[in-house]
């Protein structure tokens, strides 16, 4: 069977992958010697078998970031068992995050050289010795040991898993591999952590259940991945140094989203690592139920939004979803200040539209700025400002709350991120009036 050329024109079913960050095809965000999704080998492009190894990769995906968010309703348990304080329950979340943006930076186009199927598998190794990690641990040691090497497998993963969507998607639907690759990953974190406080509130064995049945549904996964076509053709020349960069054509415009793109992974990093611990304390419980919930409530919302704002132009979306974010973000304010579980709840939900939309119009605008050789590398930068957005501030969150008590710094932790919010509202509307329309990159 004859292969088609080995180059490539960028399409926008690659670009809408990029709707979250970790979350972009490996040889759309690092085209290094990509080819294209129809260069396939004969077998990986039979039609038998090509719908459920879709499915297969989607579910192994959702997999990683459901992992990833399931240890959160267990910090505060982590904490009061082997004592330590709210400033390195913050680093043991953030090391994840870290860890991840190293691996993604470094291992992003190594799929489009070894082939999708050794990369996943590769980094569904690497996922099984982190939960083994977290079954064995028995100090905040191991724990970050566990976080590290999940972090890692998950970066990995990323690049392989969102181009073997691209692969492998449906003919007759184009669209379906972009709405998984933006939508799937942040349901997952939110199904995750939800899940595993019911878990640790209501089953057994409640320190280690989750993880066993996510080492459960990861040998189920390894065994899956195992039987699938490889989708992708392997390339030489591989080459894991990352190119990060901002073109000066678009560097007044990437300035400008920076607070609201700092703001929105802000909030997540928060809610990922003291979320629980402060939606519990609101509501007097010592229930975990409260702390998924939140999580659930802010990641689902914000999939949500994504999903139905798709089609919007890309300066509404960013706009309309700064001003949302920001607005939720006051209402968390008064939640906390008033002690109100339910007001904060409810702006919880806010702040995840506010979320979605601003992610969402970040992405597409500073994406149909740049030249189509300059997206890689300003993603990777777009990527590296988010992830530590993630982490950074949870850190400095969880040592404000070591020195004046949870309730306190998350209110100055949220009106910090509403000052942050909104002056990155004004920045871009201010780019909007002076600057160029972006293409529209759907």
């Amino acid at each position: 069977m004859k292969c088609c050329s080995e180059s490539w024109t960028e399409t926008p079913n690659r670009s809408a992958a990029w709707i979250r960050p970790g979350v972009p095809p490996s040889r759309v965000a690092f085209p290094i010697g990509s080819v294209s999704p129809t260069c396939l080998s004969p077998r990986a492009t039979e039609l038998i078998g090509r719908g459920a190894s879709f499915w297969i990769v989607a579910i192994t995906f959702g997999l990683f970031l459901f992992a990833a968010a399931a240890p959160s309703p267990l910090y505060a348990v982590y904490a009061a068992l082997w004592q330590f304080s709210a400033g390195a329950l913050t680093e043991v979340f953030a090391v994840y995050a870290l860890a991840l943006l190293v691996a993604l930076l470094f291992t992003g186009p190594l799929s489009d050289f070894l082939g999708r199927r050794p990369v996943i598998l590769a980094a569904l190794a690497i996922q099984l010795a982190s939960i083994a990690l977290f079954l064995l641990a028995t100090g905040i040691g191991w724990l970050f040991a566990a976080r590290i090497a999940q972090g890692i497998a998950t970066g990995v993963a990323t690049g392989a898993l969102a181009a073997a969507l691209v692969d492998l998607q449906p003919p007759g639907n184009p669209a379906l591999a972009s709405l998984v690759n933006s939508a799937g990953p942040i349901l997952s974190l939110g199904l995750g952590a939800l899940v595993s406080a019911v878990l640790v509130q209501y089953a057994p064995d409640p320190l280690h259940l989750v993880y066993w049945l996510t080492l459960l549904g990861f040998i189920a996964a390894v065994a899956a991945v195992m039987a699938m076509p490889e989708s992708g053709m392997r390339r030489k020349g591989a080459r894991l140094w990352p190119r990060v960069s901002v073109e000066p054509a678009v560097r007044r415009e990437f300035i400008a989203t920076v607070p609201i793109l700092i703001a929105g992974w802000a909030v997540a990093g928060f809610y990922l690592s003291l979320g629980p611990s402060l939606a519990s304390q609101l509501a007097a419980t010592s229930n975990r139920v409260p702390g998924g919930l939140a999580i659930f409530l802010l990641t689902e919302v914000g999939a949500i939004s994504i999903v139905l704002a798709r089609s919007w132009a890309t300066t509404r979306a960013m706009t309309v979803g700064g001003i949302i974010l920001g607005a939720g973000l006051v209402v968390a304010v008064i939640a906390v200040a008033l002690m109100s579980p339910i007001l904060f709840f409810a702006a919880t939900a806010v702040t995840g539209v506010g979320f979605g939309l601003a992610w969402l119009g970040v992405l597409r605008t500073l994406v149909g700025l740049a030249a189509p050789t300059a997206r890689a590398a300003l993603l990777a930068a777009v990527f590296i400002v988010a992830y530590l957005a993630l982490a950074l501030p949870a850190v400095i969150a969880g040592y404000l709350a070591t020195r004046i008590g949870l309730h306190d710094a998350a209110l100055w932790y949220a009106v910090a991120l509403v000052l942050l919010t909104f002056s990155g509202v004004v920045a871009t509307w201010f780019v909007t009036l002076r600057g160029r329309s972006p293409q529209v990159v759907s």
